[in-house]
């Protein structure tokens, strides 16, 4: 028999697979949004912003490609601040904050494309449109990628086309 308390401890220490705690992803756009910003502060001609630019491709890319439980600033929020916080009020699906971490592994890779190629204005604007996604996401809980996401699904985009038998 469980008690209502300890099914909430296991709710609150392991959600459903893909449900997640939305202040998770609003934890990680507040790091992405400091990574982001000095990436652009040290600009395309620093190794400094090399090196950071690198490791957001990789929490990018891990977020996207392996899921959520994998992005390294979800394990931080889960790991550290998660424990001190109460249980969230609600879960929510995590495919549209997955898309958002694609559509910001996109313009990271732009980004490290304007690097590479010396292409400044790519490496500026690439870097500068992922800041503010990840600003709004982490100041006003707006995540722009997620709002995507949805509008894609509201339109069918993606859905496998009928089949004519």
């Amino acid at each position: 028999m469980t008690t209502q308390a300890s099914q909430q401890a296991t709710t609150r220490t392991r959600p459903p697979a893909n449900q997640i705690d939305p202040r998770g992803p609003r934890f990680g756009a507040a790091i992405t949004t400091v990574v982001l910003a000095l990436i652009l502060l040290f600009g395309p001609n620093s190794p400094i912003a090399a090196l950071l630019l690198t490791i957001q491709i990789l929490a990018f890319a891990a977020g996207a490609i392996l899921g959520l439980q994998a992005q390294p600033y979800g394990w931080i929020y889960r790991t550290f601040v998660r424990p001190r916080l109460g249980p969230p009020s609600e879960l929510e699906d995590q495919a549209p904050p997955r898309f958002a971490q694609a559509v910001g592994l996109v313009f990271g890779l732009a980004g490290a494309a304007g690097l590479l190629l010396g292409l400044d204005v790519l490496f500026y604007a690439a870097i500068a449109m992922a800041l503010a996604a990840a600003f709004l996401n982490a100041a006003f809980n707006f995540c722009l990628g997620c709002e995507m996401y949805l509008l894609f699904k509201r339109i069918g985009v993606g859905r496998k086309p009928l089949t004519q038998s």
